[in-house]
């Protein structure tokens, strides 16, 4: 593709794993825009040279945040829509160009996708991690009137730190700590990612027929993902929260509707590329 063409990106530390670029330009591809989507290396100390150096290239439509930027990107973007106030962190930030760097979520409605297409309606749920994707989730899982939340964290300050930004009710236990009986167990963290340490829980205490949601899709079955499944428990792996919240990014950037009915050819060419 031309270095004329208009472009979106993806932006972390690291970035080599990231399967946004695939997605989106599928989508192009597919919908015969003209356009591509990159992934960017950026480190944190970065930041600031990056979003100088983008403000200035008119073809630059924007770009994803993953890992660990989401609410640093904060510093450098406009709220109109109060994303810092209600969720606290940004994954999505659009360009206009001359004009401001609009910042917003599309996690939080990404990650409730699957869960509204199979009617989920249960009434506990655990969020592991207390980052930026955890404040996304947290956040979603409230809007839905969800009474019992609990945040597993490393620092439990950090969990109640978490739950007190949005003025959430719940609890913060440690990550060594029993598991609640849950209806929904959530992996927000980046462990049992390809290069990471591995999530060792002891599934027991959930409920039975609970879901367990890993949003880490490299690899796609995780061992959390396999330790519930053994016990017969629902799951929905990171491809579900990946592909919802790039289908709400993908209209921002591209102003045009992601084909969803497409999503079984997305998720075999994907798995695909993990091979």
């Amino acid at each position: 593709m031309s270095d004329a063409l208009p472009y979106a990106e993806v932006i972390g530390d690291p970035i080599a794993h990231s399967k946004s670029p695939l997605i989106h330009n599928f989508w192009l591809n597919a919908l015969d825009i003209e356009a591509e989507y990159r992934k960017t290396h950026v480190t944190p100390d970065g930041l600031a040279a990056y979003f100088l150096m983008r403000r200035s290239d008119p073809d630059w439509l924007g770009c994803n945040v993953t890992i660990p930027h989401k609410m640093a990107v904060m510093d450098f973007v406009d709220d109109p829509g109060g994303v810092r106030e209600r969720i606290g962190a940004v994954n999505t930030i659009a360009s206009e160009m001359g004009g401001p760097l609009i910042g917003t979520n599309t996690d939080a409605g990404g990650f409730l996708q699957p869960l509204l297409r199979d009617m989920w309606k249960g009434r506990s749920a655990v969020i592991l991690g207390t980052g930026g994707a955890a404040r996304a989730i947290l956040f979603a899982l409230a809007s839905l009137g969800v009474p019992e939340l609990t945040i597993m964290a490393r620092d439990l300050a950090k969990g109640q730190a978490l739950l007190d930004h949005g003025g959430t009710k719940g609890r913060v236990i440690g990550m060594g700590d029993v598991l609640p009986a849950a209806d929904l167990l959530v992996n927000s963290t980046s462990l049992g990612m390809v290069g990471q340490p591995g999530l060792d829980l002891d599934l027991t205490p959930l409920r039975e027929g609970a879901t367990v949601y890993d949003i880490v899709y490299a690899p796609l079955e995780t061992g959390l993902l396999k330790a519930a499944k053994a016990r017969g428990l629902k799951t929905l792996d990171g491809l579900e929260m990946l592909i919802g919240q790039a289908a709400l990014a993908f209209d921002i950037f591209f102003d045009a509707q992601a084909p969803r009915e497409l999503d079984a050819e997305l998720r075999a060419l994907l798995l695909a590329a993990e091979d």
